[in-house]
């Protein structure tokens, strides 16, 4: 008898199952190509192989979710514009991941597949405004060629781009710390722990937990996960216990009005919690935060004991728990 078409099911499973695994396998590689129509049809095709085949069935929901974005985006007024195409393409990650929340199961061989197809995309689009030599020096754009080569796994060059863009943004949470992360994805841990730290002082809910990928970060954020936090309130609770389980280690001293400037954050945080308790959750780990960093001032210039003692004797009051665990 015949054997039946391979791409109509196979008569035996096995046969069925390692050919749509090489389709997916196809698949995966045309989207890393930055051809998403050929990784399509293999993804259907894998499925025609093996009807059960959940991989398969997941791939082609992410695909087809960027595919639908793509066709909104070559329908928008700015659609010729380049920058504006991959600008498009990288703000919609935080769509997506909600989009991932959705669907369940997660296969890290299709989300790394998905991160090359985009960020490849997306980069595309940029070297096209880098090649005009216009915005070569633009920060903006410096960080987003950054943040394509490092989501394609190209660190060297990530690092190249980002650090460029952080000359331009020494106040920028997003872009430090995804400098940070690149550091610490090239085994550069003390530049790492110091940049991760400025971030988090910086501006806890700027950072884009989501696109972290170096275990030094991930570690910490499961940590504070497990213990129940989520959301903004992660984010602020992030850099403390950074501080206390001896992740962030790495300190400079501030400059006087960098001293100052923290000095009337710690009074503005003191005073509106005495004031009101609604917002608790996320002022108390922002004050604890600031009270860190103003005790690694105060010890890196190498005076100010007594009031050390004063700041811990407030995190004592405000979260025994914490300073327990900063005190071991």
């Amino acid at each position: 008898m015949e054997a039946e078409n391979p791409l109509h099911g196979a008569a035996d499973g096995t046969d069925a199952n390692t050919l749509a695994r090489n389709f997916i396998h196809e698949a995966y590689k045309n989207m890393k190509e930055t051809k998403p129509k050929e990784a399509l049809l293999k993804l259907e095709q894998a499925l025609r192989a093996d009807y059960t085949q959940q991989e398969a069935l997941y791939a082609l929901k992410c695909l087809k979710w960027w595919m639908e974005r793509i066709k909104n985006l070559d329908n928008a007024a700015d659609a010729c514009d380049p920058c504006s195409r991959g600008n498009f393409l990288l703000s919609q990650w935080k769509s997506y991941y909600g989009f991932l929340e959705r669907v369940g199961n997660v296969y890290d061989g299709c989300q790394y597949a998905v991160k090359r197809f985009v960020y490849g995309l997306a980069l595309r689009n940029y070297q096209a405004v880098l090649a005009d030599g216009s915005m070569r020096h633009d920060p903006e754009l410096l960080e987003q060629v950054g943040r394509c080569y490092k989501g394609m796994g190209r660190y060297e060059d990530a690092l190249d781009y980002l650090k460029q863009a952080v000359r331009f943004k020494r106040e920028d949470a997003a872009a430090i710390s995804a400098l940070a992360d690149v550091y610490a994805l090239l085994g550069e841990t003390k530049a790492a722990k110091a940049l991760f730290r400025e971030a988090f002082f910086i501006g806890p809910q700027a950072v884009d937990l989501h696109n972290l990928e170096s275990d030094l970060i991930l570690e910490l954020v499961r940590h504070v996960e497990n213990m129940g936090y989520t959301g903004a309130e992660l984010r602020e609770w992030i850099p403390v216990y950074g501080a206390v389980l001896g992740v962030f280690t790495v300190k400079r001293e501030l400059k006087p009005s960098e001293a100052g400037r923290l000095k009337q954050q710690i009074f503005d945080l003191e005073s509106e919690l005495r004031g009101s308790r609604k917002d608790e959750k996320i002022l108390t780990p922002a004050l604890l935060n600031r009270y860190f960093r103003l005790i690694d001032h105060y010890e890196g210039s190498g005076g100010g004991h007594a009031l050390i003692d004063e700041i811990k004797l407030k995190i004592k009051i405000i979260k025994p728990v914490i300073f327990e665990r900063y005190m071991c």
